[in-house]
């Protein structure tokens, strides 16, 4: 029971997050039909993302001695139940009465939708069955059944009808009706879920106006219609229906200019707030006992000269793998990742790679596949007198932790190349430099070879005090760290000028006698930052009403209505903050825009030069 009420605790909270995001962001928008499709993510993720769960082992030291309980004399005690003992009881059974009393609403709506529609002439055109009632109620659809009284509008205002309704029809606006009336039965307690449905049956009447007023010649009749329509009290429930509150606001939201695309960047808003929910409320920590391994290594830790071996077998669970890499974590600082997990019919290991770091220094990967069951093989971590750490992947039979010697497993070690400062170095070369002298080091891999690019303090200095061009062509610095120096024919620094002047080697290959010259490098394509809005301040964000308990309590639900009414105002009052935090990003997106237009000038400039100087070279 209180799983279930923590859950739904957690599924309103989330409901709240999306609707102040759509209330704040995005209701003055006109991308409608972006805005239902945020909506309904929004209903899905509040039930979705509380099932997502990320565990964080925290490591404890084994229990002692356990303790002998038949020498500890026991005495006979009874607790008197008190009232927070039955608040649990009491609230699951207040939550469910009030769920099943919207729920009878629920199934009485459809039962009043049935008595409407029952026994009714209807006449199908195309994908729509219209019924024509003698009955004055507000005309609605649901699904594909369009329903009105054609004996209470013109002909062409039955026409501004129609064309309405048919939109709702066409994009079954009737499921998202459903759907928020499940959600109002499910999360009645939280005032925001009728707020929400709001915003979802509003948001509908903006996109079935948009569509509609598309098809019709008369916009100002249409309006017309729009009022006309409001002195229909009697409406059908779970329906589109064309009256809908707030007419105002859809004659408004009818007449608004277009928002502007870059506008779109709300919808990114939620993202960060969902990651600060996931990261309070959805990492589940579990204690585990250090193991006999694990307890080894810490008391290795303050050993110069250790030497420590994590065996991985075909049996090795994947709660054994989160334990080893937290250990190398805490032990030497290595972060350690194990994916492409595969497993046999026998949970035994056939597959499995591990990528072993530790900041700039070292960087080792290992993988292994197959049909058959792993062998047996180890990471070693030696440490040396001085504290260096040395890495490497060994199988079982070439493991040696007591002489400190490692001899890994070569077919296991993918090949690597090294390069410092743009020249070929070898393990050696890298064992020796001292990590605090590395500006830059790149990993890059391709199946069973790993590149190492490294670039000293020094070197990078001197780079970026100087203009760079190789062959003519002025490159950025992280072209030329990727230039081997084996094809550099004439290098020339002017101090003066602060340039470095390289000439690359042609190639070997001739044709028709001359030699064919290496082909240009195309320029890099611009990267336009993105700002990182501002979070406004909801520290005044007022306290919405109580749903009443009883919903068919006239009296009770129009003293509600009254206080969602003060409460929508209070709202509104957010809304000179928001502009001018709108107005701020719009300027800082402005400037952003400017930018980009001046790179990508630039970047047009330098592919012309690019596409000149390759046909050149194809010719």
């Amino acid at each position: 029971m209180e799983a279930l009420f923590i859950y739904l605790i957690k599924s309103s909270g989330l409901i709240v997050l999306f609707y102040l995001a759509y209330f704040f962001m995005l209701r003055k928008e006109t991308f409608f039909n972006s805005n239902r499709w945020f909506l309904l993510a929004g209903l899905i993720t509040s039930v979705l993302l509380p099932f997502v769960v990320i565990t964080k082992i925290i490591w404890v030291e084994p229990a002692t001695t356990p303790m002998d309980w038949s020498n500890i004399p026991l005495t006979n005690y009874t607790q008197k139940k008190t009232f927070e003992d039955y608040l649990p009881v009491l609230t699951a059974i207040a939550y469910g009465i009030g769920t099943l009393l919207l729920l009878a609403k629920f199934v009485f709506d459809f039962y009043s939708l049935n008595i409407v529609l029952k026994g009714k002439s209807i006449q199908q055109q195309a994908d729509f069955k219209f019924i024509d009632l003698k009955e004055n109620v507000a005309p609605f659809s649901y699904f594909n059944t369009i329903v009105y009284n054609s004996d209470l509008y013109t002909a062409s205002e039955l026409e501004n009808i129609l064309e309405h309704e048919k939109v709702h029809s066409e994009q079954n606006h009737t499921i998202d009706v459903l759907i928020s009336r499940l959600f109002c039965i499910v999360f009645w307690f939280n005032p925001f879920v009728w707020l929400y449905t709001k915003a979802i049956l509003q948001n509908l009447e903006f996109i079935a106006d948009n569509e509609a007023t598309k098809k019709i010649s008369d916009k100002k009749a249409y309006q017309i219609t729009l009022l006309k329509i409001t002195t229909h009290e009697n409406c059908v429930a779970i329906t589109n229906h064309f009256y809908q509150s707030l007419i105002k606001k859809r004659i408004v939201m009818l007449n608004k200019n277009q928002s502007k695309k870059w506008n779109s960047w709300k919808y990114a808003f939620i993202l960060p707030i969902l990651a600060v929910f996931v990261f309070l409320f959805q990492i589940k920590t579990i204690a585990q006992e250090k193991t006999v391994e694990i307890q080894e290594i810490e008391n290795k830790k303050t050993d110069p000269n250790s030497v420590d071996v994590y065996k991985i077998n075909k049996n090795t669970t994947d709660e054994e793998l989160d334990g080893k890499a937290s250990a190398m974590k805490d032990a030497y600082g290595i972060i350690a990742t194990f994916s492409n997990v595969k497993r046999n019919s026998d949970n035994e290991l056939i597959a499995i790679t591990a990528e072993l770091k530790k900041g700039n220094e070292i960087s080792k990967v290992m993988e292994t596949q197959g049909n058959e069951a792993i062998k047996t093989f180890g990471i070693v971590i030696s440490k040396n007198a001085a504290g260096m750490l040395a890495i490497e992947f060994a199988a079982e039979d070439k493991m040696n932790t007591k002489s400190g010697i490692v001899s890994p497993d070569e077919p296991m070690i993918i090949n690597k190349e090294i390069y410092i400062n743009g020249e070929k170095a070898s393990q050696n070369d890298l064992d020796k430099l001292n990590p605090d002298k590395i500006a830059t080091m790149d990993v890059n891999k391709n199946k069973d070879k790993q590149e190492i690019r490294i670039i000293t303090n020094e070197h990078s200095k001197m780079l970026n005090e100087n203009d760079i061009y190789i062959n003519g062509q002025k490159v950025t610095q992280n072209e030329l760290n990727r230039l081997d120096q084996n094809t550099i024919d004439k290098m020339d620094v002017d101090k003066k000028e602060k340039t470095i002047r390289i000439v690359t080697k042609t190639r070997t290959q001739t044709f028709n006698g001359k030699d064919i010259p290496t082909p240009p490098t195309p320029p890099k394509f611009p990267e336009g930052p993105m700002p990182t809005p501002p979070v406004p301040d909801m520290s005044k964000l007022p306290a919405p009403p109580t749903v009443p308990s009883d919903v068919k309590d006239k009296k009770a639900m129009a003293s509600f209505e009254k206080k969602m009414k003060e409460f929508e105002k209070k709202m509104e009052s957010f809304e000179p903050d928001m502009s001018a935090y709108e107005k701020q990003i719009e300027e800082v997106m402005a400037k952003r825009e400017q930018i980009f237009e001046k790179e990508m000038a630039k970047y047009e400039e330098a592919m012309e030069k690019y596409r000149e100087t390759m046909e050149k070279h194809n010719n």
